[in-house]
């Protein structure tokens, strides 16, 4: 595997598991401006996975985990929606557009395949396209690109949060996961988003050079995507995951599983490390940050708390 130099400051994260291939580190394309590496160097392949040693009765065992990852699995899936939106946006800057289609389009759209073929090795029975099918055709109707932030630099770092919002969500399931197919493919997802935080905040310095947005105005656009983090996207997945998986199920029943998913998702998540991440486009000075970090992780805790 091709691993790609950083010459970004080190984010402080979680020390890799023993199963992580390589010295993991990220492009920094406001330093370097060069061309992402294309898929076949990835740093990952599903291949690697070895599905077919798939515990069976370990993946059944926790069937509220398996349903955030197959929501997991339709979201990531549906990520050239989006990613030709963000491509509109910065069709001023051939490098970001470049960057977004080689780099970021392609491991989301690798993550929603892998998730989908371990899901097909979990659940044998569960029809996964028809459901996919059945969540892209409302998911579609949300993905404008009036919903971005209309200065480039902001939505640069509005994508920091959504970027945080993945990593940690899928470290929450790595944590959880006693299936270890499912727990290494979630951990190399989240090392992936990680990235992708690195280098939408590398461009969103890059950006904010020109445009000079302060911090309040950053703030803002933090705020903003934080609290649309997560609710719409996992809403839509859940009751489509919940429609074909268990289609005798009654509104009670559903709301019930809502609440356990949610609680799921919630219970492993790193907040004190999604909150200094969320922290990193203000670029405070030290004094500052040991200031707001506090109030940050409350306010952390009650977004991800929508999920």
């Amino acid at each position: 595997m091709t691993s790609l130099r950083n010459t970004e400051p080190t984010l402080a994260l979680a020390a890799e598991p023993a199963y992580s291939a390589g010295d993991v580190v990220v492009v920094a394309p406001a330093a370097t401006r060069a061309k992402s590496a294309p898929e076949s160097q990835a740093r990952w392949a599903i291949e690697d996975l070895n599905l077919n040693s798939v515990d069976l009765n370990l993946a059944a065992a926790d069937d509220d985990l398996a349903c955030l990852v197959c929501a997991a699995s339709f979201v990531e899936s549906g990520s050239a929606l989006y990613a030709a939106n963000l491509a509109e946006h910065f069709s001023d800057d051939e490098n970001i557009v470049r960057w977004l289609d080689e780099r970021w389009e392609s491991d989301e759209l690798r993550h929603g395949r892998a998730l989908r073929a371990y899901l097909e090795k979990a659940w044998p029975s569960f029809d996964w396209q028809p459901a996919f099918d059945s969540f892209i055709g409302e998911y579609s109707k949300l993905c404008s690109t009036e919903l971005l932030e209309p200065s480039r630099a902001l939505e640069m770092a509005a994508r920091c949060v959504v970027e945080m919002g993945t990593s940690t969500l899928y470290r929450s399931i790595s944590e959880q996961a006693q299936e270890p197919v499912l727990k290494r493919l979630a951990w190399e997802i989240a090392q992936d988003e990680t990235l992708h935080y690195k280098n939408f905040l590398a461009y969103f310095k890059q950006r904010n050079a020109d445009e000079g947005r302060g911090r309040w105005a950053v703030c803002g656009a933090l705020i903003r995507r934080a609290w649309e983090l997560r609710a719409d996207d996992a809403d839509i997945a859940l009751r489509h995951v919940f429609a074909h998986r268990h289609p005798e199920w009654t509104p009670e029943d559903i709301k019930a599983a809502r609440k356990r998913v949610n609680l799921v998702a919630r219970r492993k998540l790193p907040i004190q490390l999604a909150s200094k991440m969320l922290l990193k486009p203000l670029d405070l000075p030290p004094a500052a940050q040991r200031w707001i970090e506090p109030m940050l992780t409350r306010a952390t805790q009650i977004a991800v708390s929508r999920f």
